[in-house]
């Protein structure tokens, strides 16, 4: 695949000097309020070169792992894994280009790709109270299918810390 463009944005493969760039994303995630509605990101240089090396050996359309670069910076990244009928998408964009259309900018862009490729469906979980990303997918054409009970993390005593999380589809 060859770089996507939008108006303001160039979409790529992850590649493994992205390592880097992804590192901070996730620093900077880390420290959103946010972050307790996702799995935590270990940030230690080898686990993160591990983790994006793989992903840049990843070619196929099973697993597709793209960067969402404003000039040589890359600001976020989004990716896409198989599920049993259609694929399941995450995204993380660091805060500073938060609230600028650039994530609707190039996921649009990216469920295009998606579309010539065969794709015919994708599906997204965040939690219901993580409004920014709710907004996100529904400005997306997402629309909640369903709602489960999530934790990933623990409260002082060892028990789960639950939260609503919502399963959103989009038909491509």
């Amino acid at each position: 695949m060859k770089s996507l463009k939008t108006e303001r944005l160039s979409i790529r493969r992850i590649v493994e000097d992205d390592w880097k760039s992804i590192k901070e994303i996730w620093i900077d995630f880390n420290t959103s309020a946010f972050s307790q509605y996702d799995q935590p990101h270990n940030t230690d240089d080898e686990d993160v070169q591990q983790r994006i090396a793989k992903w840049a050996a990843n070619s196929g359309i099973e697993h597709m792992f793209f960067a969402v670069c404003l000039g040589d910076t890359v600001i976020g990244y989004s990716v896409f894994n198989i599920r049993e009928d259609g694929h399941e998408i995450g995204y993380c964009f660091h805060s500073a280009y938060h609230g600028k259309g650039y994530a609707k900018e190039s996921h649009v862009e990216l469920f295009d790709y998606m579309r010539k490729l065969g794709i015919k469906r994708l599906t997204a979980g965040t939690a219901i109270n993580n409004t920014p990303s709710v907004a996100l997918l529904k400005a997306l054409g997402f629309e909640l299918i369903e709602t489960e009970k999530v934790s990933f993390y623990k409260d002082a005593d060892g028990r789960d810390i639950m939260f609503d999380g919502g399963v959103f589809e989009l038909v491509l």
